[in-house]
């Protein structure tokens, strides 16, 4: 009697998993039969996610889940998150997939899988329209502000030595530093620097120097690899067709370049 239940236990087991895979394989089609995909997405981090003066969420991330969406022939439904909550969405079933400036880390790839990757996250040096600062050798003798001990200033240490650096000790009087007119330049991330033109819609600032690109990933439930692999085919056509370099273009000021796999 006992090795019979201890079967029985056994088969009920093998049989919730079996189903448990069934249900992760089949999200791609579930989309499919719903016409529906839901995606996660920031809406208080531009230029990635955000809401506009119209109330709508728009910002790269925005257009990349539209574009998934259409490419999928569903009707796309946004669901708004925040940085400690994209994750566990996908985990607990609360969203098909996120899209919210999601960088790949060896923790987050053992609880989701990812997509290629579909956006740059740039750190960069900024400045006026009339100041020549393409690269490394022209920052020379320029007057450049930055956050003490921050990666903009390793980063930027390291690409212009000759550059003539101004350090402060938090991202506020960096960013007052440029506004008052104390540098040519100042050194920060794109996301700050699409919140400062927000703000400020006259303020003359445009990227100059790309520092650093630590690319964005879709997130995506583990176990459906039919669903990772649509995802990466509709990414990589439009790497193909521009447009990716486009949306990039448009949202965070260059072209997505290469990104990786």
């Amino acid at each position: 009697m006992k090795k019979n239940f201890t079967l029985a236990a056994l088969f009920s087991i093998a049989m919730a998993c079996c189903s448990l895979n069934a249900t992760a394989a089949d999200l791609l089609d579930k989309m499919i039969q719903t016409k529906t995909v839901r995606i996660a997405v920031p809406e208080d981090y531009p230029p990635y996610g955000f809401v506009g003066s119209d109330m709508q969420p728009q910002g790269i991330d925005i257009d990349t889940a539209k574009l998934i969406a259409d490419k999928l022939g569903v009707k796309l439904q946004l669901i708004p998150v925040t940085g400690p909550n994209r994750v566990p969405y996908l985990q607990t079933g609360k969203a098909d997939m996120t899209i919210s400036s999601l960088g790949k880390t060896a923790e987050r790839a053992k609880v989701i899988d990812y997509s290629i990757a579909y956006a740059p996250f740039f750190d960069a040096i900024f400045g006026k329209s009339n100041v020549k600062a393409g690269n490394g050798a022209e920052l020379a003798g320029k007057t450049v502000s930055v956050t003490r001990g921050s990666m903009q200033d390793e980063e930027l240490t390291t690409l212009a030595p000759k550059a003539i650096v101004r350090r402060f000790e938090d991202n506020n009087s960096t960013i007052s530093s440029y506004l008052s007119g104390q540098t040519d330049l100042v050194a920060i991330g794109t996301t700050v620097a699409s919140t400062l033109k927000q703000k400020h819609p006259s303020l003359d600032i445009q990227l100059k120097v790309i520092l650093s690109n630590s690319p964005c990933y879709v997130g995506l439930p583990k176990g459906n690899p039919a669903l990772v692999a649509k995802v990466n085919e509709i990414l990589r056509a439009a790497r193909a067709d521009g447009t990716i370099d486009k949306l990039s273009q448009k949202w965070l000021g260059a072209p997505a370049g290469n990104l990786p796999e």
